[in-house]
């Protein structure tokens, strides 16, 4: 995937890696499909969109190329630390597989170590894994909890996840500021008081 590269003698110049052949079958796909809901695709302001589309999709989908588990192992390291270790407020951006509409809102993550950590932003990294495919929220939860459970073997793991869904603000019940939260526990975290000081944690807002 490509990202924004700055050239000091010449400006901004962007530079961007896409699997040529996807973005060709993709941008005729949606190239059909703006022809099918009415539009001139040969206009000015749509002549390029499916291209920009079909790179989009691939830049926003690309948590399929990645494996999670790896992320964690690259990052693994002995120590005898058995208290929590919280990673909260993770922007996540994802994509309803019932509408393709985005979803996005914060993830809470915690897991207690039993003899093996691993870097902090290989958590956030593992829910951008996630993140960037096809979901449901329900299913994006206990995926994260589940990858790092069997990957670290810790004593327990928690994941809670808030988001806006714009399946449900931009068309059906159009409901602009609900908000649905999503929780999965293993181990120690069953456990009603981890669980409360795991919450109360999250929900303090440090200065």
């Amino acid at each position: 995937m490509g990202s924004p590269k700055i050239n000091n003698s010449k400006g901004y110049e962007r530079i961007d890696a896409f699997d040529e052949d996807l973005t060709k079958s993709l941008a005729e796909n949606y190239k059909n499909i703006l022809e099918l809901i009415g539009e001139d695709i040969f206009r000015e302001g749509l002549d390029k969109t499916p291209v920009r589309v079909a790179k989009s999709m691939q830049f926003l989908l690309q948590g399929y190329k990645t494996d999670p588990v790896e992320i964690l192992k690259s990052a693994m390291f002995k120590e005898d630390y058995r208290q929590m270790v919280i990673v909260k407020d993770i922007e996540i951006y994802s994509m309803c597989e019932h509408h393709l509409l985005p979803f996005f809102g914060k993830a809470h993550v915690a897991y207690i170590p039993n003899g093996t950590i691993t870097g902090l932003s290989k958590i956030a990294r593992v829910v951008d894994v996630f993140s960037r495919r096809l979901q449901v929220q329900e299913r994006l939860t206990t995926q994260i909890k589940d990858c790092i459970q069997d990957t670290l073997k810790p004593l327990g793991v928690a994941v809670v996840i808030e988001a806006q869904h714009l399946c449900m603000q931009m068309r059906g019940i159009q409901k602009q500021h609900s908000i649905t939260t999503t929780s999965d526990f293993t181990g120690a975290f069953q456990k009603t008081a981890t669980r409360d000081e795991f919450i109360k944690l999250i929900s303090t807002k440090f200065s």
